[in-house]
């Protein structure tokens, strides 16, 4: 029985990650490990040969097509395939199939529910809210998951869309600062009369006047900038907890 040769021009690949570039008139793909491209974009993955199954250009990788010299000279100016290959791994769109985004999207917006989550409470019973309620409200709030944005810009957008169908607040941060001598006194009515200060106690010893408040996270900036201009950079604000919610052992 005579043998049966596979063309040389052709390399069988299974389980792969394609990234595709057009140029020139042509389309040349690479094949990848999953998940890592992104951490080869991302920097975290440095090692070329993590990322590439093979060094090679093809112009189909399903089909095992390695891409013709002349064509690679053409296009890249160059026939070097795994400098090719980096070219084409840093530009190029990464394929996946409709079932792998539809996961990817799954496990961002899960993400991006736990974000919320740990941000914010339900000023109504002053509780945190859990992932799964948050999750069921981004669905009846429509929310489109951004696969191009961070988690952290998604958690902001998304507690200002729920604002408006739902109770829900930023979780608020428990801060310290101390004042000496006698523009303490002044110090402290302006901060607790700031209207993103929630004043809680105050303590004196002596000249130094110590008071601690919370505030809304997105007002840290804001209120420290005022303190500084105020004291001229002679205080400091104390983080004594990022999420003030009461000690309970009920989780609603």
């Amino acid at each position: 029985m005579s043998k049966i040769f596979t063309p040389t021009n052709q390399i069988r690949l299974t389980n792969v990650a394609v990234v595709r570039i057009k140029k020139g008139g042509k389309r040349f793909e690479i094949a990848c490990y999953r998940n890592k491209v992104v951490s080869w974009r991302n920097g975290v993955e440095k090692d070329i040969d993590e990322v590439l199954q093979t060094h090679t250009v093809f112009t189909n990788v399903s089909k095992g097509q390695v891409a013709k010299k002349e064509d690679l000279l053409k296009a890249f100016g160059k026939d070097n395939h795994t400098e090719i290959c980096k070219e084409i791994l840093t530009k190029g769109e990464l394929q996946v199939s409709d079932k792998e985004r539809q996961n990817q999207l799954d496990s961002q917006l899960k993400e991006i529910a736990t974000s919320v989550a740990d941000k914010c409470i339900n000023p109504e019973i002053n509780r945190p809210y859990p992932v799964a309620m948050i999750e069921k409200a981004m669905k009846e709030v429509h929310y489109s998951v951004k696969p191009n944005q961070s988690v952290k810009q998604q958690a902001m957008q998304v507690i200002k869309l729920l604002k408006e169908k739902f109770p829900i607040e930023r979780a608020q941060m428990r801060l310290r600062t101390s004042f000496r001598g006698k523009e303490s006194k002044k110090l402290r009515e302006k901060l607790i009369n700031a209207p993103t200060v929630r004043f809680e106690e105050e303590n004196r010893d002596g000249d130094l006047l110590t008071v601690t408040f919370l505030i809304d996270p997105g007002h840290y900036k804001e209120v420290d900038q005022m303190l500084q201009a105020e004291t001229k950079g002679g205080t400091m604000l104390e983080i004594l907890s990022f999420k003030e919610v009461p000690v309970s052992d009920e989780y609603f």
